[in-house]
This record gives C-alpha cells, sequence and structure tokens, in this order.
C-alpha cells in the first residue's frame, strides 16, 4: 500500500458549482466548491481503491471501533452516515435501512462495487455534508472520524437538523489531538490510512459546535489505549485499564452522543453595531463594508481611527459618501491601544448588540451572523471567537503566538472558572446592556487592559455572564502589518494574568 508521501492528489478546477437533486435522492445538495474542498476530495479519491487494504491492515482497531458503536447503535435502526468511505462500517451496523454520504465520488464507486445482495436496504449517495438538505428523517447518525477534515463543522450540524425527528441520535467519534504525532508516524510507515490535515477538536468543542447547531449532549466516553493488537495485552489494557478514572484520559478514542432540541428560532429583529477599531488599515476599508453581510435588524458601523498615517481616515469618509443607504460612522480616537478604541465606539453604540470586527478582516466578516444568531438565541451572554479549533492559513499567526494564546487560554479558562480556548481572538460580541454593566464594574480591576480582550472577559465573567466560544478560519492579513509584539505584549499579558490572579483567586 503506498505511503502519505507517495499519494497523488488529483486538482480539480475551484468553483465548480456541484448540484445533485434527481427525483429519487435521499438529500438536496449545491455546493460551490473552495480550493480546500477540492483538496480534500482529491486526497480521498486517492485512497478510495486502498481504503480496503488499510482496514485489513488495521483489523484489530476497526474491530474495537465497531464493537464501541455496536454497543450505542442497536441493529435494526434507520441509519445515515456522514463520511461513510467505502461503507464497511455502516454495512457492519446492520441497518434496516441504511444510507451512506461521502464527499469523495471515489469513495462512493467503491461502497457501490463492494455491494452484495443482502445490500438491498443500503444506499450511497455522493454529498458534502456543508451543503445538504435531507428528505428523510433516521434513527442514528454516524460521524466517525470525520470531523477534522470539515471546513465548517458548525454549518455540518446544522444541516443534519434536516435528518432528525425527536429521538434521533448522532454518534460521533474522532481522535484526540495529543496523538497526533504517533498517528502521522504510523502515515508515514504506511501503516496507517493518511488523513488531511485536522482540525484542533477538543471535547469542549464538539459540545460548544452542537450547541450551536441545537444538539445537546447525552453521553461522552473515552476509548482505546492501544489501537494496535498485541496478544492479551491489548485487550486487558483496553477493556480494564482504558475505563479507569484519570487513565482514560489518555485514551485515544472519544465518542459522543448528542440529541436534538427545539431551542426556539433567534429573533432577526435586533440591532448590531459593529465596531472597527482600525489604525493604517486602508487598503481593507472597502473590503471590510463591501463583506459584512446583512443579518438582524438595523447594522450600525463604527470605525474608531487610531491616528493612522496612510490615508485610512480619507478612505473611510470616501466610503461612508459612497454608501449613504448605510449607517456608517467615524470616530477619531484620543488615547491609544485598541482597548481604548473599543470602549470609545461601544459608548458610542446604539445597537441591541455589540460586535468587534478587527480591520485586519483575519477574522472573516462573512462569520458574523454566527456570532448574531449564538447571542440572539441567547446560547450564551458572551460570544468569544476561537481561532484554534479550524486549521488557519500559513501566514495568519506565527508557530510561537499560536503557543501563547493555547497558554492564556488554559491561564483564563483557570482563572475564570469558564473554558475558553482562544482569549486574544478579536471579534466579541455581547449585549449592550451586559457592557454596560461591565462598564459600571470596571473600577474592580480598572482600565489595565490597552488591548481590550482581557478587560471584556474578567468583566463578563465577574458578572457571571456565561461565555460560548464561536469556531473561525483565521484567514492570512492581505494589506499592512500587524502592530503585535509577541515578547513585549506576551509579557504584558502575563502580568495582567498575575493581576486578575489577585483580584479573581485571592478575594
Amino acid at each position: 500500500m503506498p505511503r502519505m508521501s507517495q499519494i497523488e492528489v488529483d486538482r480539480a478546477p475551484t468553483g465548480m458549482a456541484v448540484e445533485f437533486t434527481p427525483a429519487n435522492a435521499r438529500i438536496t445538495t449545491k455546493d460551490i466548491d473552495s480550493g480546500f474542498k477540492q483538496r480534500v476530495r482529491g486526497f480521498f479519491n486517492a485512497l478510495a481503491d486502498h481504503r480496503a487494504g488499510y482496514r485489513n491492515r488495521n483489523r484489530y482497531y476497526h474491530e474495537q471501533l465497531l464493537r464501541h458503536f455496536r454497543f450505542i447503535i442497536p441493529p435494526g435502526k434507520r441509519l445515515v452516515e456522514i463520511g461513510c468511505a467505502d461503507g464497511e462500517l455502516l454495512r457492519q451496523l446492520k441497518p434496516s435501512y441504511g444510507v451512506g454520504i461521502d464527499f469523495s465520488p471515489a469513495m462512493i464507486r467503491a461502497a457501490e462495487s463492494r455491494r452484495t445482495d443482502a445490500d438491498e436496504n443500503l444506499h450511497f449517495e455522493q454529498g458534502d455534508v456543508e451543503s445538504i438538505t435531507f428528505r428523510e428523517k433516521f434513527d442514528f447518525i454516524v460521524i466517525s472520524d470525520v470531523l477534522g477534515c470539515l471546513s465548517d463543522i458548525q454549518q455540518a450540524m446544522e444541516n443534519l437538523r434536516s435528518a432528525c425527528h425527536e429521538r434521533t441520535r448522532i454518534v460521533i467519534s474522532y481522535h484526540r489531538i495529543m496523538w497526533d504525532p504517533a498517528l502521522r508516524a504510523a502515515q508515514a510507515f504506511g501503516l496507517k490510512m493518511p488523513q488531511p490535515h485536522t482540525n484542533w477538536l477538543s471535547s469542549s468543542d464538539i459540545v460548544t459546535l452542537g450547541r450551536l447547531a441545537g444538539f445537546e449532549v447525552v453521553r461522552m466516553s473515552r476509548f482505546m489505549l492501544a489501537p494496535k493488537y498485541l496478544p492479551v495485552l491489548s485487550n486487558f489494557l483496553n477493556r480494564f485499564i482504558a475505563p479507569l478514572p484519570g487513565i482514560n484520559a489518555l485514551c485515544m478514542l472519544r465518542f459522543v452522543v448528542l440529541r436534538p432540541v427545539n431551542d426556539p428560532a433567534p429573533p432577526q429583529d435586533l440591532s448590531t453595531t459593529i465596531i472597527v477599531p482600525c489604525r493604517n488599515e486602508r487598503g481593507n476599508i472597502r473590503e471590510c463594508i463591501q463583506r459584512i453581510p446583512g443579518f438582524g435588524g438595523h447594522q450600525e458601523i463604527i470605525f474608531v481611527d487610531g491616528h493612522s498615517t496612510d490615508g485610512t481616515v480619507k478612505e473611510i469618509e470616501r466610503v461612508i459618501a459612497e454608501n449613504p443607504d448605510q449607517d456608517i460612522k467615524l470616530l477619531a480616537q484620543e488615547g491609544t491601544g485598541k482597548g481604548n478604541a473599543v470602549r470609545l465606539g461601544f459608548a458610542k453604540a446604539t445597537g441591541d448588540i455589540l460586535m468587534i470586527l478587527d480591520a485586519d478582516l483575519t477574522v472573516p466578516p462573512e462569520d458574523l451572523p454566527k456570532f448574531y444568531n449564538a447571542i440572539a438565541s441567547k446560547k450564551g451572554e458572551f460570544i468569544n471567537g476561537s481561532r484554534l479549533v479550524y486549521p488557519m492559513e500559513r501566514q495568519a499567526m506565527r508557530f510561537l503566538n499560536i503557543l501563547g494564546n493555547k497558554f492564556f487560554g488554559m491561564v483564563l479558562s483557570w482563572l475564570l472558572d469558564q473554558r475558553l480556548k482562544d482569549t486574544l481572538c478579536g471579534t466579541k460580541v455581547l449585549r449592550r446592556g451586559d457592557y454596560e454593566r461591565i462598564a459600571a464594574n470596571r473600577a474592580y480591576f480598572g482600565e489595565f487592559d490597552p488591548f481590550g480582550d482581557f478587560d471584556l472577559l474578567f468583566g463578563a465573567a465577574k458578572q457571571n455572564m456565561k461565555i460560548l466560544e464561536v469556531p473561525i478560519r483565521y484567514r492570512d492579513r492581505t494589506y499592512g502589518t500587524t502592530s503585535i509584539s509577541r515578547f513585549m505584549h506576551g509579557w504584558l499579558l502575563l502580568r495582567m494574568s498575575l493581576f486578575a490572579f489577585s483580584k479573581i483567586k485571592k478575594q
């Protein structure tokens, strides 16, 4: 079997429209492929003929995986599997009626080629879970080691609602990120089927993404310490040692079972103020206005300029003049720092919901409706962006910055007693009334934060607000340069964390 380095990825042209709507289709899908999707599809197309060989090579792992799925899913149920590959797991789960859906046409052909007379109740269709609507309801939805390859997990899970009745259960399996080095080594030696670069998912991320899409957790389990077969030892470790408290945190696999909940649809008439702090961002201003989508009720966009010298102010004034039908304002910052700019913008805001969007556009403006829906539907009271779930573009964040963000995420999770993965993402959203309560009690911490991230997070935690993170796909900056100094600002953030420790943990 080929090793990962030997596998060629076919590259279809980007921008190809894909539509699959025959009368007897079980799904409806319409998708404009991105370059990312084309690369992932090509990756799995190249592996389709080798899928069965890799499974035979790792028979013990797949037998144990199947055993755990069978414990959760009884035979004779209506079942759909997302990312079915060649259909073997679906076949072994013995559904009364089964549908396998896969992104790769070559995998679907492999599944069809394995059909026998006993498989007349199984059906295989090509489809992209991020852009499909189901025409049928199922008892169970299986997603085995697929979430890591998706470009928008929240959208995929929202689409699964169309396949659910009130008793449907979604069963998700995925591997822990700490096992990545071992799995990559196995791939390099041809011992495991290759995978593309995966999303950085934790159990908390699954819970959060499920909640955002209208699901709640029924159960979570940890499974498998020994994925390769060693006589006596593997079964002993997996059956008796892996379930032990503490030790099970080291298990390779996580299983999550979700159920749909009937959350009310978020109101679409709440007004929004989008604060855009900017300094020397002339080349991003016009694109910012063009890319902010319509959502909710009235939208107010406030640019807060921080002493730009590259013509940013003139560009904002031109954009305001060219868009008289939009409520766009410009404020001149008297102080310095993003925190000061945000406080000025929020003080002048009139919207029911307040949002921060960095002018560098590294957080896509197109993602703002996700933040609106999360806050408007009251899934959270303070919505924080997270850049540390999906793989980011190559130059979006340097390695030391990633380590620093993860470190401060752990520190603030401990300080605030709420789980946070990315404390320094610039996009933060809350209701104006909640911000006014934070501002009224700011004296407890003081105006110690020039960036504004910790100021808002600490204030939200002090007011006992529920903090929820929305994963976003972080982009490269296309104009200008960052003003962040890794070491100087990192030291400042550490000092702010120590200060917060004295105010929070040592009351």
